[in-house]
């Protein structure tokens, strides 16, 4: 298996199942609850979601209606993201709203489930369901995808060092 192969492998599957949604499948190699952890607890988060920028987790209150808010630090820049968590059932699903502070208003209900495969691996399903087609085709077209593989690849390195 070649190098590039090797790469695009463990991407995730994006698809677009309707008009105004966005579907993330992924495997990852961990326990549910590991993945879980890695997904709630501040100082994890920080280790990936940034696409192995500097992340500032400025809240992460990971209950109904708790807050979240990250910064992300690239190329002499700063992009915060934030939203509320409407719905948490540890270890398998949680709903939450996004927003980027450079499209204030435009907001994306987020929903998370976290399923055991069996064998210490966990499928990971986000569905992102945006107000219109048109935000959703803009945020495909924004080099989401790309940005979403280098989280996933960073948070495969985490969960390998905690195993």
């Amino acid at each position: 298996m070649s190098k590039s192969s090797q790469q695009t492998s463990r991407d995730a599957v994006v698809t677009q199942p309707s008009d105004r949604e966005i579907r993330t499948e992924r495997i990852f190699d961990a326990p549910r609850e590991r993945v879980w952890r890695a997904m709630t607890d501040p100082k994890q988060v920080a280790q990936w979601w940034g696409r192995g920028n500097k992340l500032v987790v400025e809240r992460l209150e990971v209950e109904r209606g708790g807050h979240w808010r990250f910064v992300e630090h690239a190329e002499g820049d700063a992009h915060g993201f934030e939203g509320r968590f409407r719905e948490v059932t540890p270890p398998e699903r949680m709903v939450q709203t996004f927003e980027w502070d450079g499209m204030p208003g435009y907001v994306i209900l987020i929903t998370t489930t976290l399923e055991d495969v069996g064998n210490g691996r966990t499928k990971l399903v986000a569905t992102s369901l945006f107000y219109t087609t048109e935000e959703r085709d803009g945020m495909a077209s924004s080099g989401m995808e790309g940005g979403l593989n280098e989280s996933y690849r960073a948070l495969d390195a985490l969960l390998a060092r905690e195993a």
